[in-house]
């Protein structure tokens, strides 16, 4: 559950880019209210939380020509879907990243780097190494790249 709680609060930071472009969409606000109600209780239905998680990936969809509206979308979908593969909780952090990285090509590097920090601090000790060692932000041409890195232990 601290993975869940970790990710959930990756995507709370960047919901209201979200909201800004789509205030009367609530989906993925009710997924992060989803997975908060499983952290809370430590009981969930499979097809609420899936339901939950692909409202939010819809929603995101809906907003695609904004992309850091998209990204913080997916953040919500991703942080909810921990619930089922804790290997979700990535997908929460690295979208909340996109979509601070959208913003503005400006300052995306000063921006990821502060939001890598924040995430980084709310880690306990013994999984930052392993968790953030995953999340890859590279400098382009085009502006930043982030992934994260899998490999057979993913």
């Amino acid at each position: 559950m601290l993975l869940a709680r970790w990710a959930l609060d990756c995507a709370e930071r960047v919901l209201g880019l979200f909201e800004a472009a789509a205030p009367h969409d609530d989906r993925p606000r009710r997924a992060l209210e989803a997975g908060r109600d499983w952290v809370r209780t430590g009981q969930f239905s499979m097809s609420t939380i899936r339901r939950a998680s692909l409202d939010a990936h819809a929603a995101a969809k809906d907003v695609k020509a904004n992309p850091p509206a998209a990204h913080a979308a997916h953040a919500c979908g991703q942080a909810v879907a921990t619930a089922h593969v804790a290997q979700h909780a990535y997908g929460g952090a690295y979208y909340a990243l996109k979509a601070i990285a959208a913003l503005d090509h400006e300052d995306a590097v000063g921006r990821v780097g502060s939001e890598m920090r924040w995430q980084l601090r709310r880690l306990p000790p013994h999984l930052r190494d392993e968790i953030m060692g995953r999340i890859v932000v590279e400098k382009r041409r085009g502006g930043l790249f982030i992934s994260i890195g899998k490999d057979a232990g993913f």
